[in-house]
């Protein structure tokens, strides 16, 4: 099915005025299919031809203006229409399939409890596994949608839903919208709905978690009504929809989705198990997020695909600002800066890096590959740099110009920019042309001069972007770093570097305060203060800015691996910040442990972090912080080189002094022991007995997966690969994390070949999604080795894997390339 291209919406954008959809989906046919009448009224401005878009089971019927269609006339997703100038009436009913990839009409039946439910996820161009549309994000209307489901059911919908009848659903008119936007879930939700502001704002799950959500639906809709009232406190548009719902939906591929008045996120995100504050903080920034996109991609969409930083990088820089003005996460930019950063500057240092704003984006498929780091972690630093320069009054002032200005439209970069302009007498447009049309991470690089009662900074700068930065100087004191003095600099800088009295710091930190999207370096002096006192830095912000930079150093050859482990061993006993100590040790032992160091350096990297881990928990033996205790326990079980202990908790059902073990520990720890061999198929089944949810489900298959045997390696893999595609795509996702496994080398390296060829046809068979979790969670992460990098070179030169296994194929090379380079690097 081709899709669809740039050239091609334009024209359709400049034919067509759609007006109005009118949708009647029918949920009552079976397992299988469902009903879908579509009836679209719009105009042309022409005689012309055009096509709508649909990928039906069955076509039945469709009529132009009263007159049938035929509906063998169907190619591919495309239904062809000849028109004249003039109003029009498209009438489309169909069959379509349900999905189990996460896409178009996701159908899930709850092991738990047997209960089915079903929501959609239409973005990017799975509209057209629901209904038939003109689906471009320019030809927006007004939706009208009803919904026949079983009478026990709920429908949630953009507006607010009203029962018309026993399983009949009447959902408000919508303002105009894009189609990718629409939304219906259906299915017996747990819900709670409490009023703010006047309208109905709600929370719904599963049934099998309700419990689970009620316990934390105070937290919830505070951080919901909190974000609503500062957005409204920012943005001079009012929220434009009728009512606020939040789903917690089953088998979600991404973190949520900004659907207008139905946020859609993935089911996650109701604890089930302890979590850290860190995690809760995470959730509440997607909530943020999402909460921002109302404003940002929902009252204003993108033109066309370029632009859909516009959405994420908005909603990414809003959310982490708003949650540290409006709710009790206030240090949130330390963990965008531990968790978030990394990702945007490894994606922007791989072959397939692309410009925040890319302005060839020739059609979906190609948009499709840019929802990354680019567009999330670096736009948003992006912003927050742009923020820095302007000034937060004009930055917002800009924001609700373009708000105003294209409201219920579409808007491209250049509006954008425009509205900035119109707000600020800096050089917008030079700044989004060096920011956000331009590839590649810069480098500043502090060169110190000094005397004996005087320094003098130069930054050296390797990139072309502008960046207006703060400096922080440090020198010792008796009961750690003390801040000396804290300045701004722009860079480019002035040619005569502005001198300062006193001797050289001891630490000079360039990006104080993470403002400015740079990988940073260190001065000789600071490096080896940093590696001996990096846990002294008073501010959790600038240590994380340090971990990013020795880790940076390590990516890229200019620290040895075994000395980012001695400052792991050194500091993180001794951090206070539970987002660096999670980012820190989830680098340690992912990248590090696993990937970095030769096989024979592995078992020392992972008993350093074995006691990194157990002095943790020896330090909250008084119960006072709990989530660093459940962070060091998981550090454990992942890090665990014997059986005994794990088993040992694993039978008592807790770690000694807490915490009990509850779902989450117990599968963590089975899993842990399932790969040193000393779990069994049949413990692994009286588990899953003992937890039958959908979480417990894929726990089984991941630790199934992971045991040491040739039979467990093989059914796995068929499981994974056979053409009967009997794997959603969350079991998918767990059996290929549980098969490879560092431990089991010997037992997988037979399946490195076969992995190249079963992906593609899988990803072929199995559409994007497939295809993406084919490429990130299926790739034999362990091997790293130039064999396995030459297989995949050739699969690249050879085939024609589809476009998103050819995205994630080539991110996972480059990956392993820099992988075998970092082996290579010395003290």
């Amino acid at each position: 099915m081709p899709a669809l291209t740039r050239d091609e919406a334009q024209t359709r954008a400049q034919l067509l005025d759609v007006q109005h959809y009118a949708i009647d989906l029918d949920l009552t046919r079976g397992e299988e299919v469902f009903g879908s009448t579509t009836v679209i009224r719009f105009t042309a401005h022409q005689d012309a031809a055009t096509f709508v878009e649909l990928k039906p089971a069955t076509l039945h019927r469709a009529t132009l203006d009263g007159t049938a269609l035929d509906p063998a006339a169907l190619d591919g997703n495309r239904l062809a229409l000849t028109l004249t100038a003039g109003a029009h009436e498209l009438r489309v009913e169909a069959d379509m399939r349900y999905s189990h990839t996460g896409e178009g009409m996701h159908r899930f039946t709850d092991p738990a409890d047997g209960e089915t439910y079903l929501y959609t996820q239409l973005f990017l161009d799975d509209v057209q596994r629901v209904f038939a549309a003109f689906d471009q994000p320019d030809l927006k209307a007004v939706f009208d949608v009803t919904v026949t489901a079983p009478q026990e059911w709920t429908v949630l919908g953009n507006g607010r839903a009203t029962a018309t009848a026993p399983g009949r659903w009447t959902l408000a008119t919508t303002p105009p919208l894009s189609t990718y936007l629409v939304a219906v879930a259906a299915g017996p939700w747990h819900s709670v709905v409490r009023e703010h502001a006047g309208l109905p704002f709600g929370l719904h799950c599963r049934r099998s978690l309700a419990e689970h959500l009620d316990r934390d639906t105070d937290e919830l809709f505070a951080l919901t009504t909190d974000c609503y009232d500062r957005y409204h406190a920012k943005f001079t548009e009012p929220y434009p929809f009728d009512s606020y719902d939040q789903a917690f939906v089953p088998e979600f591929n991404a973190g949520a989705m900004e659907n207008p008045g139905l946020v859609t996120f993935r089911d996650e995100f109701v604890y089930r198990s302890a979590v850290t504050d860190t995690e809760r903080q995470v959730r509440a920034m997607v909530i943020a997020h999402e909460m921002a996109h109302m404003w940002f991609g929902d009252l204003v969409t993108l033109q066309w695909w370029d632009d859909i930083w516009l959405n994420e990088s908005f909603a990414e820089y809003m959310g982490y600002q708003t949650l540290t003005e409006c709710t009790r996460f206030t240090d949130t930019w330390t963990d965008f800066a531990i968790a978030r950063k990394g990702w945007g500057y490894d994606a922007d240092q791989r072959p397939s890096t692309h410009p925040v704003a890319p302005d060839n984006v020739p059609d979906g498929a190609a948009a499709l590959l840019n929802f990354d780091g680019i567009s999330y972690a670096k736009g948003a630093s992006a912003l927050r740099q742009l923020v820095a320069w302007l000034g937060e009054k004009d930055f917002l002032a800009g924001v609700n110009d373009h708000f105003a200005r294209h409201r219920f439209a579409n808007a491209t970069l250049a509006d954008f920019i425009d509205s900035m302009a119109r707000a600020s007498d800096r050089d917008v447009t030079a700044w989004a042309q060096a920011w956000l049309r331009t590839t590649g991470v810069d480098t500043l690089t502090p060169e110190i001069q000094s005397t004996d009662d005087s320094w003098s900074l130069h930054i050296r700068h390797d990139g072309s972007r502008p960046h207006h930065i703060s400096v922080a100087a440090y020198d010792h004191g008796p009961d750690g770093l003390v801040l000396r003095e804290r300045f701004t600099q722009d860079v480019p800088g002035p040619d005569t570097p502005t001198t300062h009295p006193g001797p050289r710091p001891d630490l000079l930190l360039l990006n104080d305060g993470d403002l400015t999207y740079a990988k940073v370096r260190l001065d000789e002096t600071s490096l080896q203060t940093a590696l001996r006192r990096l846990s002294d830095i008073p501010d959790a912000l600038n240590r994380a800015v340090v971990w990013n930079t020795l880790r940076d150093m390590v990516r890229d050859g200019e620290l040895a691996p075994p000395a980012y482990l001695e400052a792991v061993g050194a500091h993180l006993p001794e951090e206070s910040d539970l987002a660096v100590i999670q980012g820190v040790l989830t680098f340690a032992r992912t990248q590090i442990a696993d990937r970095y160091l030769p096989a024979d350096e592995r078992p020392a990297a992972l008993a350093l972090l074995t006691t990194t881990a157990r002095a943790l928990l020896h330090s909250t033996d008084g119960g006072d912080n709990p989530g660093l205790r459940l962070t060091a326990v998981r550090a454990l079980i992942d890090s665990a080189t014997q059986p005994d202990e794990l088993t040992a908790w694993l039978t008592a059902g807790t770690v000694p002094g807490g915490p009990e073990l509850d779902p989450e520990l117990r599968w963590r720890t089975l899993l842990r022991l399932a790969v040193l061999g000393a779990a069994t198929d049949e413990q692994i089944t009286a588990e899953l007995a003992a937890d039958p949810s959908a979480t417990g489900q894929e726990g089984a298959a991941r630790c199934r997966a992971a045991l040491p045997t040739p039979q467990a390696k093989e059914a796995a893999w068929n499981a994974m690969f056979d053409a009967d595609d009997a794997l959603s795509n969350y079991l998918f996702t767990a059996t290929a994390q549980g098969f490879w496994q560092p431990e089991h080398q010997h037992l997988t390296a037979a399946y490195v070949p076969r992995y190249y060829t079963d992906a593609a046809t899988l990803a072929e068979r199995r559409g994007p999604a497939m295809a993406e979790a084919a490429g990130r969670h299926a790739f034999p992460l362990p091997h790293v080795d130039h064999a396995t990098l030459d297989l995949g070179d050739t699969t690249l030169r050879d085939t024609t894997p589809t476009p998103a296994l050819h995205r994630k194929l080539a991110d996972q090379l480059d990956d392993l390339r820099r992988a075998l380079r970092v082996r290579d690097t010395k003290d």
